[in-house]
């Protein structure tokens, strides 16, 4: 149960750099390095051209994955029959595992057996 709360509220981004249809970097934390490239891809791979220092067949991707932020109720927003609900388990939970105010020996009146004779000597089993 805890790990499902976990996973529901944890936020993530995925950052990804495509240079035509191939991807070239990503990055679950940070932003993604560009590419700079100063060289032209060969028109058989791609149809565009990367230019100096410009790349119009380049994109960024960013993909980002929000967590529930909302998990805390407020009991005000209970209808009055959900109010007396949990207020009624809670009072019989509580009242249910209440201890005891002294230590009773129920069998505090009852003399042991008589030991007859000693299971241990007679079997010679003892503990180490």
């Amino acid at each position: 149960m805890a790990l499902i709360v976990l996973f529901s509220t944890m936020s993530f981004s995925l950052d990804m750099h495509y240079c035509g249809d191939h991807l070239v970097d990503f990055s679950f934390a940070e932003k993604v390095d560009t590419c700079m490239m100063k060289a032209e891809m060969s028109k058989a791979s791609s149809s565009c051209e990367v230019l100096e220092m410009e790349m119009d067949c380049c994109t960024d991707v960013e993909v980002i994955v929000e967590g529930q932020d909302d998990l805390k109720i407020s009991f005000d927003q209970l209808t009055f029959d959900q109010q007396v609900f949990v207020a009624s388990f809670v009072y019989s939970y509580i009242n249910l595992i209440e201890g005891l105010e002294e230590n009773s020996i129920p069998f505090k009146d009852y003399a042991p057996p008589p030991l007859i004779r000693d299971v241990q000597i007679l079997d010679q089993t003892f503990l180490i």
